[in-house]
């Protein structure tokens, strides 16, 4: 078979000696096969270029946790979770989607087919629930602050991303069952069967819609308790410090109880002097406002994070779980396949945005993340 150099020779050869019949079909049929040819290169190497970052990002994640004992807390331990899966995204589901979106035929076999799917439905699953128990964690930090700081353990870090998993397998097990039957049939497609509409409405109220409403209250939630938190003037003792426990652990109570003991009932203590007193009251009145004001600061860009965060997961998979299930419901609407893979990789694009926000945004995980690139352990 003629290649494509010597067949543009030919083609200009025949041209220039005057025998231009079907030439100039022929030379528009070999420069759409270059053109698409080049398209599918360029393609894939920018799907290649978002699969590496988002390996190399959430891998950051994960080292800088594990190195880090600052950072070995149960609520840095659901991000390093998910971190986790969004690696897993990144090396069991997005290397086959770029075979099977620039080649646009599926070629693995049958077998293939369903653990991609499988490991496709429960880690996109378990990444977009892991931000649910993320919000979920924090709402009940910044509104029981007292109570659930003896509750927020390890071991109830690890129960919740115990519970996420179990619901993502249950949500990408179901279509295992009604593949077996096609098991026989030359495979040229890998994709969930959409006939199925009471699973696709259970998969995707389960994986998306449902989710989306919780993270949405929980964080109108979240919003409210952190204004007013924040704008709300020093109290009772008991009261102030919820703040600084949240995010800089118990410190502030016992500043709290040393200013409770020095002003109790308006009086000095026995034997202290008056000036004293006075002098002590001023300093813990100035250290109880610029504490205040650290963890207002820190507790506004806390909330502005998981805010960032819960705009980009909407704007990353909305519109694939819209398609997806009006796909389903309406038999005679048509998405062009392009659009369809443009979407899916768009929700693809959240696991490499999630580890991004958490190292631009927190402090101490920047931090920790500088010291990680420049080889020092952290302590």
């Amino acid at each position: 078979m003629m290649d494509r150099g010597n067949h543009s020779a030919d083609v200009s050869f025949q041209i220039i000696s005057g025998n231009t019949s079907q030439n100039p079909s022929d030379m528009l049929i070999s420069w759409d096969e270059n053109t698409i040819l080049g398209l599918k290169i360029s393609l894939s190497i920018v799907l290649a270029i978002i699969t590496l970052a988002t390996v190399l990002s959430n891998v950051f994640v994960v080292i800088t946790i594990f190195l880090t004992r600052k950072l070995h807390t149960p609520a840095n331990f659901l991000i390093g979770s998910l971190a986790v899966t969004d690696l897993l995204v990144s090396i069991l589901v997005m290397p086959i989607s770029i075979v099977y979106t620039v080649s646009k035929t599926w070629s693995l076999g049958q077998v293939m087919c369903d653990i991609w799917l499988l490991s496709d439905i429960t880690c996109c699953t378990a990444s977009i629930l892991h931000l649910c128990v993320i919000a979920l964690d924090r709402y009940w930090a910044i509104t029981d602050a007292l109570e659930y700081c003896k509750r927020r353990t390890t071991r109830r870090a690890g129960v919740m991303i115990a519970v996420v998993w179990v619901i993502s397998i249950s949500i990408s097990m179901p279509p295992l069952f009604w593949r077996q039957a096609k098991a026989h049939e030359e495979l040229t497609e890998c994709n969930v069967n959409t006939d199925q509409l009471s699973y696709t409405i259970y998969s995707t109220f389960g994986a998306f819609y449902v989710p989306t409403v919780l993270l949405i209250i929980l964080y109108g939630r979240i919003y409210v308790a952190a204004r007013s938190r924040i704008f709300k003037p020093p109290s009772s003792c008991g009261k102030r410090f919820t703040t600084a426990q949240l995010i800089g652990g118990s410190a502030g109570s016992s500043l709290c109880s040393i200013n409770s003991n020095s002003n109790q009932e308006g009086h000095p203590q026995p034997g202290g002097s008056p000036v004293f007193m006075n002098n002590v009251k001023v300093k813990l009145a100035d250290s109880v406002l610029e504490r205040k004001r650290i963890c207002a600061a820190r507790e506004r860009k806390a909330t502005k994070t998981l805010g960032i965060i819960l705009g980009a997961f909407i704007f990353c998979w909305l519109p694939f779980f819209v398609v997806t299930l009006v796909m389903a419901i309406c038999k005679t609407c048509w998405f062009h396949a392009a659009l369809f893979d443009f979407f899916t990789w768009l929700g693809y694009l959240n696991s490499l945005i999630n580890p991004v926000i958490y190292t631009a945004f927190n402090d101490e995980f920047k931090q920790a993340f500088q010291k990680l690139i420049k080889f020092k352990r952290c302590y």
